[in-house]
């Protein structure tokens, strides 16, 4: 039974004529995050079943309703965070302060409501400044400094305008196209 889509072509390696054609390799990412993400979460189960034998099936529950009730109160304050900042800088007619943290306290609360003492954990390290500034200029060193032209990050490097005393303005260009 066929379904209709086109059998792909791909480029033959070798110079045989008897040299099958070759599929493109998949990136290490989409290789390697479901393997990730299974061991993650045996490794989330066997511990909240080693923590449950240890002291009770209750205490468990407890620990995962703590981490549900935790991680919307830091998402809901830092949205309100954001939120005003977003309103001030606009009443002064600038962009929003630069590194407040507000991504990573809402990943963070994110973490600590998924279920799982590992995601805990590592959301309650995310709600650390030191921890939130580490991970802050290490993303912008990565993303924004490294950017190929035509990435995301190379979109953001170009919306800036600098002004000669050095301030950076966020806008963008409109031009008039004459006919």
């Amino acid at each position: 039974m066929t379904t209709g889509a086109p059998i792909p072509t791909y480029p033959v390696s070798g110079s045989g004529s008897d040299s099958a054609p070759t599929r493109p390799r998949r990136s290490r990412l989409r290789t390697s995050l479901p393997l990730g993400l299974a061991a993650w979460l045996v490794l989330e189960i066997w511990l909240l079943s080693t923590v449950a034998a240890a002291t009770s099936g209750f205490v468990v529950f407890l620990l995962l309703v703590a981490g549900f009730v935790l991680g919307s109160v830091v998402i809901k304050r830092a949205g309100r965070r954001a939120f005003r900042n977003l309103n001030e800088a606009l009443q002064r007619g600038g962009s929003p302060s630069k590194g407040s943290g507000n991504g990573l306290m809402m990943l963070g609360g994110l973490l600590l409501m998924i279920p799982g003492l590992i995601s805990d954990a590592v959301g309650l390290l995310l709600l650390l400044p030191p921890v939130q500034k580490a991970i802050g200029a290490y993303a912008e060193r990565k993303f924004l400094a490294a950017a190929p032209p035509g990435s995301l990050g190379d979109a953001f490097q170009q919306a800036r305008i600098h002004r000669p005393d050095g301030k950076v303005v966020q806008g963008e260009v409109i031009r008039d196209e004459q006919k």
